[in-house]
């Protein structure tokens, strides 16, 4: 049994290095906006359309930066669909065999985004303009009120679900 995990354990250690060599192939699930930086603000460099084959460089938080055959920068991690559409890649294979997903024809999907990583926590800095921004969107109970009113929304009473036993 110790021998088959330090076989598994070899054969990892030997595609690794050719996995974070070749750039990971891609399409655009929608059309989208590639930005100088990951953020959403930053500066546009270029426009993708749906389908674009995309050749994906990197990754930051829930940014991707990739690069099309006119242009470079950052797009939404949910904009794009890893992998190419041939699969015939060894290295692949012998990454699904190792993983336990060849031939399950099942479609696995995750999204690890779930706020800040510890870098953008590292670099955070405070800004008192950001802060001031953030509390100007603030608004009273009755402006929430008049809002909804004016949206043709109504308050609905209902009873709280009795307490378990």
């Amino acid at each position: 049994m110790k021998t088959y995990k330090i076989l598994w354990l070899l054969l990892a250690a030997l595609f690794l290095p050719v996995v974070s060599l070749a750039a990971e192939s891609g399409s655009a699930l929608k059309a989208d906006v590639l930005r100088a930086q990951p953020y959403s603000d930053a500066k546009k460099t270029a426009d993708i359309k749906r389908g674009e084959k995309l050749q994906i460089l990197g990754k930051k938080g829930a940014w991707l930066n990739v690069k099309t055959t006119k242009a470079g920068g950052w797009v939404r991690l949910l904009s794009v669909k890893r992998g190419a559409a041939s699969s015939g890649s060894q290295v692949k294979g012998v990454l699904d065999v190792a993983s336990g997903r060849a031939g399950t024809g099942k479609v696995v999907a995750t999204t690890g985004v779930r706020g800040l990583n510890e870098e953008e926590l590292k670099n955070a800095k405070y800004s008192e303009a950001e802060v001031k921004k953030l509390e100007s969107f603030t608004i009273t109970s009755g402006q929430a009120q008049q809002f909804a009113k004016s949206g043709g929304l109504k308050a609905v009473k209902f009873n709280y679900l009795p307490a378990s036993k």
